[in-house]
């Protein structure tokens, strides 16, 4: 029996998940690490785990709006409601991949600009204040792709979605397989659009743990002026890996919105 396009374009997802998972099966140990190792401070753990903790804490109070303006929220909610009319009119995999297209772009500019603040800070010498930063734009990025495939981003529910997001792209091997399985059960199941302030606050820390202790020793590099620039072009590396993983789940959940209303969040726009 001859596959529908939306079958083909799951299909498709679905080996790309398979490779992500198989590339990222071992966590590989960086010769700089080894040799930054003995130079680190002590407490510099600790101080990163407290700062992208306050830093998740800060652009989630009082950042949204501040990230809002540098794109055109009204404009993107335009452009996916006519990209799902013309999917209604004609469910071609074309059309199913219109979304992904306007995914792809936001990442790509968001990554250049992560390229140009990795060098900025890194030059002087900025290591920790650069966290709120780095924050605000992996933030701004995950926003951009929900819009792109129709789902809010200002709730409890889905702040505690998309730290789940950023924290599991992070894993590696069995970690990763189990986390990310879990991700998928809560997207079949529909993602809820509230949690309580313990549950947020519980996924903020474990995302912030997980980014701090993957980034140690290229933040404290960061903080030794013009060496920095190393420590600082981390930045977009990791923008890069966090957002192809965000990728891939918000496609998964848009497909299954899309061929499973009932499961949808209420948070998908009209």
């Amino acid at each position: 029996m001859r596959k529908t396009p939306y079958e083909k374009e799951w299909d498709a997802l679905v080996r790309k998940e398979t490779r992500y998972l198989k590339n990222n099966s071992e966590k590989q140990e960086f010769i700089l690490n080894r040799k930054l190792e003995e130079r680190v401070p002590d407490k510099l753990q600790e101080k990163l785990d407290l700062a992208f903790y306050k830093g998740f804490q800060i652009v989630f109070e009082k950042g949204t709006t501040v990230i809002e303006k540098t794109y055109s929220k009204e404009k993107k909610d335009h452009a996916h409601k006519v990209d799902i009319y013309a999917l209604e009119l004609s469910e071609t995999r074309k059309n199913l991949r219109a979304f992904s297209r306007r995914s792809r772009l936001s990442n790509a500019r968001n990554l250049a600009i992560s390229l140009g603040e990795g060098v900025a800070t890194g030059i002087p010498g900025i290591g920790l204040p650069d966290i709120p930063i780095f924050i605000g734009m992996i933030l701004k990025s995950i926003y951009e792709i929900a819009l792109s495939y129709g789902f809010s981003y200002d709730t409890d529910g889905e702040r505690r979605f998309i730290l789940a997001l950023i924290r599991t792209s992070l894993l590696k091997g069995r970690e990763l397989e189990s986390e990310n399985a879990a991700i998928n059960r809560l997207i079949k199941d529909g993602v809820p659009s509230e949690c309580s302030s313990e549950e947020l606050s519980r996924a903020i820390r474990s995302a912030s743990d997980t980014l701090s202790q993957e980034l140690l020793y290229l933040k404290f590099l960061q903080g030794i002026p013009i060496a920095g620039v190393i420590g600082g072009l981390s930045d977009a590396v990791y923008l890069k890996k966090i957002t192809a993983y965000a990728s891939l789940k918000y496609y998964r959940r848009f497909l299954t919105a899309q061929r499973n209303p009932e499961t949808a969040s209420s948070a998908q726009q009209p």
